[in-house]
This record gives structure tokens, sequence and C-alpha cells, in this order.
């Protein structure tokens, strides 16, 4: 510091040599500042600053431009899970991710904050807060320091016995669960009663079949009302690509949590095998601002199949001995879609321990599962449930039953137009031009002559043993009087 200034701030003190008259601080006001030393710091802030501006109002316009088409595509049908902002608010306990983030790390030996969060699927700023406290009490060390004023977290001797003994009542480690009101709450909100498919919604949904006009009358009020349907009728006809397909006229997704936390049993909701993930859309801002609870996923409203193999366990809880997880039964898994039970009358199981087993859920649309420490939990039973079968319904099942079936639909075999309709639409698909002299040969020999039905299933098997044929032997493919005795000869064998 220079002699002028120490003198300056003496008198500004009330000490120091001062002439008379004169005012320290205005000799302070008139001083000029020297700008040299700082000039280029205030430069570079100045830059920072306006790059940050310029950011902020980046991220802010395209956040507001395709907001509204976003975040439609994010909510679908109105219901979105959001993103907790504090662990009450997700229905969870200190000790049950304490509980999970010790497993993931005794599993996987060392892992960064933000992985820790990427894993248990909460937000990062809850997690780091709980890594805080394991470190404090000596559960948890840091191995070094990791991107974004994070660090990379290891077990203590400590945390890694306690680590153990949380995997001896469960090796889970995945997403946080869940709690069972919001899991009940999602379903309502998404449920199929809330959804009402018009006639542009039916024919969208059944564009790639050839179905009548009487069909399509008979499917969307059973279809509307969201409940129970018998499909009956001959074998090949097409009762299961139609029961696939009768998702297609509700919305398009919906939410499913990955699991859900009961008591302290984690029941597993999701399946990728019965369920097809839809990601969300890339957000293009610079801040991600649809804050979505990472616990949920968007699937794609559900169609689940079941037929001969079905058995009475998978409508149960299953408890898989060695993990200790538990798993959802098929018709949780189906809630907000559809399940099939494909050729009914064929499960493994006796129709009479099925029908107990789902009659009440019919009824009162909700379900009660046994969890295994022997509590009891109520779940909806919201689904639209399809029993496909070719036996006779009456022979099957009794008056009680079926009247919570509402309706009873029977798909018919084609009539002859339609059978050759099937042909004309069918035959380029498997590169052949429709010739009606063939059909009309084929109709008069094989059916007429014989008294066969039509089958909605024919034209197609049939058109792919003449491409099978004329591929085998080299020969181009057509519709010839030859290739279909040869076909018909094979495929009619023992029908």
């Amino acid at each position: 510091m220079s002699q002028e200034t120490e003198n300056l701030l003496a008198r500004l003190a009330g000490a120091g040599p001062s002439e008379a008259g004169a005012d320290p601080w205005a000799e302070v006001a008139a001083t000029q500042p020297d700008h040299d030393a700082t000039e280029e710091k205030d430069q570079k802030i100045e830059s920072l600053l306006n790059r940050i501006r310029h950011l902020t109002q980046t991220a802010a316009a395209t956040a507001e431009v395709p907001a509204s088409a976003e975040q439609e595509r994010v909510e679908g049908n109105g219901f979105v899970p959001r993103e907790p902002e504090s662990l009450k608010e997700a229905s969870l306990t200190e000790t049950e991710l304490e509980s999970l983030i010790l497993k993931f790390l005794l599993a996987h030996g060392e892992g960064s904050g933000h992985e820790i969060a990427d894993q248990v699927k909460l937000p990062f700023v809850l997690v780091n807060q709980l890594l805080g406290d394991l470190k404090n009490q000596q559960l948890l060390a840091h191995r070094g320091s990791a991107p974004l004023n994070d660090f990379i977290y290891l077990l203590t001797d400590v945390g890694r016995e306690r680590a153990r003994r949380y995997s001896q009542h469960g090796t889970y480690f995945g997403s946080a669960p869940v709690s069972l009101k919001d899991y009940i709450e999602s379903v309502h909100a998404q449920s199929l009663t809330q959804q009402h498919p018009s006639v542009d919604d039916l024919h969208r949904a059944f564009a790639d079949l050839l179905l009548n006009k009487t069909m399509l009358d008979r499917l969307g009020p059973a279809i509307n009302s969201g409940r129970g349907l018998f499909l009956f009728g001959p074998p090949g006809n097409g009762k299961t690509s139609i029961a696939e397909r009768v998702t297609a006229a509700f919305g398009q997704e919906i939410w499913v949590p990955r699991a859900l936390g009961i008591g302290g049993v984690i029941l597993r909701v999701y399946d990728p095998t019965c369920h097809e993930e839809l990601p969300l859309p890339a957000n293009s801002g610079l801040i991600d601002s649809r804050k979505v609870d990472r616990r949920w996923i968007r699937i794609r409203r559900p169609t689940i199949i079941a037929g001969g193999e079905l058995t009475m366990s998978q409508l149960e809880i299953t408890v898989n001995p060695v993990t200790g997880i538990c798993e959802a039964p098929l018709q949780m898994k189906s809630n907000c879609g559809t399940l099939v039970i494909d050729d009914f009358g064929r499960q493994r199981i006796r129709i009479d321990e099925l029908l107990n087993r789902w009659i009440v859920p019919l009824e009162k649309r909700v379900d009660f599962l046994n969890l295994p420490n022997g509590k009891k939990i109520k779940v909806p039973f919201d689904q639209l449930i399809i029993f496909s079968t070719n036996l006779e319904p009456r022979d099957l099942v009794d008056e009680a039953f079926l009247r919570r079936i509402p309706y009873k639909i029977e798909v018919a075999d084609p009539v002859e137009a339609e059978f050759r309709r099937l042909f004309e639409i069918l035959a380029p698909d498997f590169g052949l031009k429709y010739h009606a002299p063939a059909i009309d040969y084929l109709i008069d020999k094989y059916y007429r002559q014989t008294g066969r039905p039509f089958r909605f299933c024919q034209p197609r098997d049939l058109l792919l043993q003449v491409r099978n044929y004329c591929r085998y032997f080299h020969r181009s493919p057509a519709l010839t009087e030859e290739y279909f005795d040869r076909a018909a000869e094979i495929y009619f064998a023992i029908m």
C-alpha cells in the first residue's frame, strides 16, 4: 500500500495530517480508481454472465415452443407421475432407501452419487443428502471425486455388514418402490372405463382385418364397456386376432410403476415380457422441465394373452425363494389393458377353479391378493377380459358366470363373397396375382363338392402353400388349378 493511500485512510479514521478545511471523503470520491488491474477480470465475468443469460433464454424459448405438444405426448391420457420433492412425498423412509443403496453398492462395489440416484430412480438431491448421512455414520467412504460436484462411494466394513443383513430379507436393489395408494390412484385415472372408443377408433384398430359391419357393430359396444366378453365360434376365424387388436381402440400408452412397496414387501409390476416400453421423447431444452417420476415407466397399453399354459399360480403373487422378490399376477400386469384367455376350456387348471377365482373380481372390479407375510391387499381388477374359445360357452360355464360376462359374440364363418375378397387382398402380399378362375376352381372342388365350411384363415394358409411350392421348384408364382391341387392335397389331408 502506498504512503499516500495510508495517509488518506488515516484521515478518514480521524487521525493523521489533514489540510485545513479539506474533506477526506471528497478526496476519495475524486480519486480515480485503477481499472487496469481488474478490467480483464470484469470482462471475463461479464462474458460469463452474458453466456448464462443466452443459455437460459434459449432453454426457455425451446421449452416454450414445443411444450404443449411434448407435454401432451408425455401425459397421454392425462395421468403423469410427478417427480417427488421429498422422501415423504415419495412415500419412502430413509431406511428403505438406505437398504437399496447399500445392496446396490454391495453388488457393484462402487458407484457415483448420480449412478446411485439413477439406479433407484430418484432425484439426485434426495439421494445425495442421504449419502452424506451414511458417510457420516461411517457406512460409506469416498474413493474419489466425480464430475458435477459428486463423489465415488464404496462400502466400509460396517456398511458391508449392514448390506448383507439387508440382503437376507431380499436381494432387490432396483428402482425405489411406489406406494400401493399411488398405484391404485393411477389405475383409476387410466382405467379403460374412462376411455370411450368411437367408430373411427374401432375401424383403425381392425384396419388390417376383414370384418363385416355386423361384427364391428357388435364389438363396438362390448369394447366401449371396458368389461368382459366371450368370443366363440369355429376355429380359424380370427378370434385370437380380434382379441389381440382390441386394446388398440383405447389410448395408446399408460404409466405403470416398476415396483410396489407394501409393508416391506417388494412387488414387481413392470414385466418386459408382457409390457412394451415407450421411451419419453428427447427433451430439446437445456433443462428437463418435465419432472417425471422415474420410478414409473411409460408402456403401450398392455395386451396379455394366456393360452393352454395358464396355471393357477400365475393368478397369484409369486415369490422367488432365492431373491425374495415378489412378482405381480397376470391380471394385475394387465390392468388398464386387455387380458385374453385363449383356447378357454383347454387350460391346465380346471375351469371351475378359474371361474371361482374370478367370479368376485369380475363383479366388484377389485381383486384380493395374499402377500408372503400373510397380509391381504386389495388391488384394482381393471382390464377387459376376453375369453376366446371354439367350444360352446354353455358347456363350459354356468349361468352365474355368464351373467358377469355381459357380451357374448360369435365369430362366424365367412360367406363366399368375404372368402373371395380375402384371396384378392392377400394375394399381392405373397407375390401372387389374383386370378378369379383359379379361385372358382378351388371353391367348387374343395368346398362345394365336399361340404367343407369356409374359414377366415384358409386363404392365407393356401396362398402360403402355393408360394412355397413355387419357390421350391423355381417356378413363377401364380394362382393355377395345378398349384391349388397340390396345396389342397396337403392342407386338407386330415381336415
